[in-house]
Parts: C-alpha cells; sequence; structure tokens
C-alpha cells in the first residue's frame, strides 16, 4: 500500500483531511499552543510531587553499554540530551536488566553492586544537564526501568539465549525454538523476584524516585500476562498470571520502602505477523478457533478487548501502584501496532495499515483506560509517528483527559529539545524531528550501537552509517 508522508501534511486540513480517508480517529487542535496556555504546560502533581508539565521520556533499549553492563560515554551523552529536553517524568531512561542472563542484547546495561555507581552517575549527569539548562531540577520525577528479556535475551552475542514460562505455537517457530531446557520453572522465577527485589533496591540508592516493573514488549514481565497453558503457580488463571507482579512489588516495597514503582505495560497484543505477499504485513496463521496468547486480545489475533487489560489496572490500583504507561504489542513481532513507523526495520515487514491507524489505536486505548481509572498517573505512548503534528494532537489529547502524560521515544534520539522549543514558543526545528526511518532499530540489530542515524549529525559522521546505509541498500533488493 502506498502510504502518504506526514511531513507532506501541511495544512490542518490537510492532516484531518487524510487522518479521515486511512480511518484514524485523532484528537487534533489547530493551533498547537505555547507557554502557560498549553495544556503541555500544566502542572501536574504526582503525590504530592509538582511535574511542571505533560512530558514523558519513554525508556529505550541501549545497545552502547560495556560487555559487563556499565554505560559508556554514548549512554551518557543520551542520558544528558535526555536531561535538555525540558520534560519533566523520565520514566526509565533506559531498560535496565536485574540479571546478566536477561540482557536483550550484549551491550545492555545491568543493574548489580559493580554497575550501581555508573547508574548513579547517569542520573547525577542527566540533572546536571537539566539545571544548565532550565536552572533548577527540583521539578524532574526519574525513575529506571528494570526488565528481564526472557524469550528475547541475547546476553553474549546476536544469538539468542531464550528464557520463556511456555511453549508458544507461533513465536516458538517464528524464532526456532525447540529447546524445552529453556522453559523456566517455579523455583528460578522465584529466583528471579528476589533479583528484582535485589535491584531495587540498588536503584534506590543510587537515587532514583521510581523503578519500573517492566510488563510489555513480549519480554518476560508482559509474557507472565499471555502463560494462559503454563501450569503451576505463575500460569493459568489472572491470579496466578499476575503472581510474579504481585511478589516482585511485595519485595520492592519490604527492601526498598519509600522507593515508588510504575509498571510499563503492553495493554493490547496481537499475534506475530510475518512478510506476505510483496513483504507486506500479514498475521501469522494459527491452529483453533480462537488466539489465546495475546493479552488484550478480543481472540482473533488482530483486535483487543480491554476486560483483563482493566482487571490488571484495578489490580494495580490495589497495590498502590499510580503510575502507568501504556503500550501495544511488541518490537520483534508486530513491530507496526507498537511503534508505527513509515519505514519499518530492516528484518521487517511492510506495513499492513497506515502508520497513523496504529497511533490513533494506541491513543484511543490509553483514553479509555484513563476513563476507567481516572485516579491512575497515566502516560500515553506512540506519537513519535505524528512528527509535525504531535504538538496539536499531543495538547488534544491532555486537554480532552485521555492521558496525563505524552511519552516521547524515538523522538528523544533526533530532537530531544522539542518540548522545551514547544513550550517555549520556539519554532519547531522541522530538520530534527523524527521521520520514522527505523534506523534507530536496524542499526542495534545489525550489531552497531543505538542512535539517530539519518538526524544526529554525532551519529551521521560516524563509520557506521555508511555501513548502515549499505546494510539497509541490501535489504531492500
Amino acid at each position: 500500500m502506498k502510504i502518504k508522508r506526514v511531513a507532506q501534511l501541511r495544512s490542518y486540513r490537510q492532516f484531518t483531511d487524510h487522518c479521515d480517508s486511512v480511518g484514524a480517529s485523532l484528537p487534533v487542535d489547530e493551533l498547537a499552543l505555547a507557554g502557560d496556555d498549553s495544556p503541555l504546560a500544566r502542572p501536574y502533581v504526582y503525590r504530592e510531587r509538582k511535574l511542571s508539565n505533560r512530558f514523558a521520556i519513554l525508556p529505550m533499549e541501549g545497545w552502547d553499554g560495556t560487555a559487563d553492563g556499565q554505560p559508556t560515554d554514548l549512554t551518557r551523552r543520551r542520558w544528558q540530551r535526555f536531561g535538555q529536553s525540558g520534560a519533566k517524568l523520565i520514566w526509565g531512561g533506559e531498560a535496565v536488566a536485574v540479571r546478566h542472563d536477561g540482557r536483550a542484547n550484549a551491550r545492555q546495561l545491568v543493574i548489580n553492586e559493580d554497575t550501581a555507581k555508573s547508574l548513579a552517575g547517569l542520573r547525577a549527569e542527566l540533572i546536571e544537564a537539566h539545571v544548565e539548562r532550565f536552572d533548577a531540577a527540583d521539578d524532574l520525577f526519574i525513575g529506571l526501568q528494570l526488565t528481564h528479556s526472557g524469550r528475547f535475551c541475547r546476553p553474549n552475542s546476536a544469538q539468542l539465549e531464550p528464557l520463556v514460562l511456555y511453549r508458544h505455537p507461533v513465536l516458538d517457530p517464528k524464532f526456532q525454538l525447540d529447546d524445552a531446557a529453556c522453559v523456566m520453572t517455579d523455583a528460578e522465577i522465584e529466583r528471579l523476584i528476589e533479583d528484582f527485589g535485589r535491584a531495587a533496591v540498588l536503584a534506590r540508592q543510587a537515587g532514583y524516585d521510581f523503578v519500573d516493573i517492566k510488563h510489555c514488549h513480549g519480554y518476560l514481565g508482559h509474557e507472565f500476562l499471555s502463560a494462559v497453558d503454563r501450569p503451576g503457580r505463575f500460569g493459568g488463571s489472572f491470579e496466578n498470571r499476575t503472581r510474579f507482579l504481585r511478589e516482585t512489588v511485595a519485595l520492592v516495597r519490604k527492601l526498598a520502602p519509600g522507593l515508588d514503582i510504575g509498571v510499563r505495560l503492553s495493554a493490547v497484543d496481537w499475534i506475530p505477523f510475518r512478510p506476505g505477499p510483496d513483504r507486506l504485513g500479514e498475521p501469522t496463521p494459527f491452529d483453533g478457533a480462537r488466539y489465546r496468547f495475546a493479552f488484550g486480545g478480543d481472540g482473533t489475533g488482530i483486535g483487543y478487548d480491554l476486560d483483563e487489560p482493566a482487571r490488571l489496572l484495578a489490580l494495580l490500583q490495589d497495590l498502590d501502584i499510580q503510575l502507568v504507561c501504556i503500550t501495544a504489542g511488541s518490537p520483534y513481532y508486530n513491530f507496526h501496532i507498537q511503534r508505527p513507523a513509515i519505514f519499518p526495520p530492516s528484518d521487517g515487514y511492510l506495513l499492513p495499515e497506515d502508520p497513523l491507524v496504529g497511533v490513533a489505536r494506541q491513543i484511543q486505548i490509553t483514553a479509555e483506560l484513563k476513563a476507567a481509572f481516572p485516579s491512575l498517573t497515566i502516560v500515553g505512548s506512540g506519537y513519535s509517528y505524528l512528527q509535525d503534528w504531535l504538538p496539536n494532537v499531543a495538547q488534544a489529547a491532555v486537554r480532552a483527559g485521555m492521558t496525563d502524560f505524552v511519552g516521547l521515544g524515538r523522538m528523544a534520539l533526533s530532537y530531544p529539545e522539542l518540548p522545551a522549543d514547544l513550550l517555549a514558543g520556539r519554532p519547531l526545528q522541522r530538520k530534527r524531528i523524527c521521520r520514522t526511518f527505523s534506523d534507530c532499530t536496524t542499526a542495534p540489530r545489525n550489531g552497531m550501537v543505538s542512535g539517530c542515524y539519518p538526524l544526529d549529525d554525532f551519529y551521521k559522521s560516524s563509520d557506521d552509517f555508511t555501513r548502515l546505509a549499505a546494510i539497509k541498500k541490501e535489504a531492500a533488493r
């Protein structure tokens, strides 16, 4: 399908007409407001902490640490830019593995006794960069995302070394998983909960305000939620599938009192997609009348039902977890519903829908959950693809109460200062707006460090830029 680029939609009428033509129902204001007039500049009070705007930096998976999980100068540069962004909620900044075998790549950060000091340094450098630009940082709220990558573990090389919760009828053959020994036992899960508890203690000592117990994007926390066929204490019923979360939260509260907790949640998942004719993405066929392995799915594999996600948010509320970041799907098997982009990663598939439809879906799901749980602090995802129209949609969503915070991921790599420029009334720097080329995914998946190669001159001038161009050219043949 031919997709019209957002950068070509230069007027409000062009943008809204195009959204209507592709079936993307988005909230959008004709004018983006600046300063105190903007809904995005409204203060938000979280547990007596006043955050002075509605922007959040979303956690991303870094590929530029050391072999033993320490940050490098590249990692520090990225965190300094997060501090310069002007966003007041830093949701994790980085996905940090709680132990070595849980790394999604061999350069992902790890939190342990050896790395805790450097992770504290990352936080300090972010704050220093924020103070240098904005004079103060008393309204920053900074968390660290704790993760184990489960079936997508690559702790030592590009080779998968998966740890899973159950044998998946579609994902196992897709990723050539045939080793029953990689299915975690209940005892192994209980030891992992202890690892999360230890990691939380170190995060608290490093000065972080909260930790995110990651439950999204196909990683281990997310896989618990779909473990309907797993026997024992951690599978089957909703109560069992949320036991890992409940026991982890209880341990964090016991070992690290005063440390706040958030959860980033794939509220909706779909069946894995695959390249079909002409590489167009299509759902992978499955046996049976219903696809049962998508948390928040409706059984068709390509639709959603928010009954169980709402039960989970009610559980979070009961656990006194107020911070919830809503996302969807997985970058490994249905990236177009999780991270809408006009250009797929080199190992992906061509888009089966206009990416604006995926953005609208995430915003609508977030809005439905916010309406059902108004007391929760909700952070929305999926906004980067909106590009020039991000301010107009973001302020409309916040003004209408569809989300409390607007989360920025890829956009923070190419143009971290977008929140500061927007709120100050400065024109957006169009040459720095993320155009979703997906190089920030393609490069790491081919052994290069993470970064925005097309728009960040720092990476554009690197040797990896030429190598990446060759890889993309080959993939396009």
